[in-house]
């Protein structure tokens, strides 16, 4: 790997990066064709490995869930080179046995978004089609999870991520409904970013830090409280990232981009624009 080039991305908030040891060598601002990213893509040094970075919700948290620009994130990170995407969120949990300051791996989504998001690179005169039966990485969130072990991080692994549209927490009423979906955990900010990385033929795995039971337990919690809690986990996220950054950069698993045989346009119905858009996503 030569200086200046990595594989890894993570997607999250901006405590994962203020870290001492963490350095930012270089930011990139990068222009794609669906747009601008959340914001500049920041390249991170930590103990001799690179990664890049992306606020999601840009420097400052200014951009709310359904304004996040998730084609723009994916597709700058593609045509940096990075194959390998650790999403850091913070969500509610459904489930009695995930209490705040847990983490959980989820292995599935459940789109509950009402269509504001772009969640497709195809579409404008090309068409193509990507599994996401199985949205997460195996081999990636295995590594995760060996590194939360030896940081000593309560977690556990797989469950389904419900993603709704925000910036409104649920009702009780919905929150139930979710929990009779069998839902784990319920977040904003998920879904269409798992999918966006599929269709790009990337590695993606989800670390969902749990702030607090939604509003179907008997518990009120106030966003001061959620606030703290968050502090707390990003702490947490901090010693994971310190683990997992060289172990990904230096021994990246192995897997098999879904995205290779997607396109069914054919090839003198693509345009110049389309083209340029494949380049990145199936190289």
């Amino acid at each position: 790997m030569t200086k200046g080039k990595t594989h890894i991305a993570i997607i999250g908030g901006s405590g994962i990066y203020n870290l001492e040891g963490f350095k930012v060598v270089e930011s990139h601002e990068t222009l794609t064709p669906f747009g601008k990213p959340s914001g500049p893509i920041q390249l991170i040094e930590f103990n001799e490995s690179l990664f890049y970075f992306v606020a999601r919700h840009g420097a400052g948290h200014f951009i709310a869930p359904s304004e996040i620009n998730y084609r723009a994130n994916i597709f700058a990170l593609k045509s940096l080179g990075a194959k390998y995407i650790v999403s850091v969120s913070a969500v509610g949990s459904l489930k009695e046995e995930h209490p705040p300051k847990k983490f959980v791996l989820p292995d599935q989504f459940i789109d509950w978004t009402k269509g504001k998001r772009e969640r497709s690179f195809f579409g404008e005169g090309m068409v193509g089609h990507v599994s996401v039966a199985y949205p997460v990485e195996k081999n990636l969130q295995v590594m995760i999870a060996g590194c939360l072990n030896e940081a000593e991080i309560d977690h556990s692994v797989g469950g389904s991520y419900i993603c709704i549209e925000g910036p409104q927490f649920s009702t009780r009423a919905e929150s139930e409904l979710y929990r009779s979906f069998g839902a784990t955990v319920i977040g904003m900010t998920n879904v269409p970013e798992a999918f966006l990385a599929k269709e790009a033929g990337m590695s993606y795995a989800t670390v969902a830090m749990v702030t607090d039971y939604d509003c179907w337990k008997e518990e009120h919690c106030s966003l001061e409280e959620i606030l703290n809690v968050m502090g707390e986990n990003y702490k947490s996220a901090q010693k994971l990232v310190s683990k997992l950054i060289p172990k990904l950069y230096n021994n990246p698993p192995k897997f098999e981009p879904e995205n290779q045989c997607a396109v069914v346009t054919a090839p003198e119905q693509q345009t110049p624009a389309h083209k340029e858009i494949l380049k990145v996503l199936l190289s």
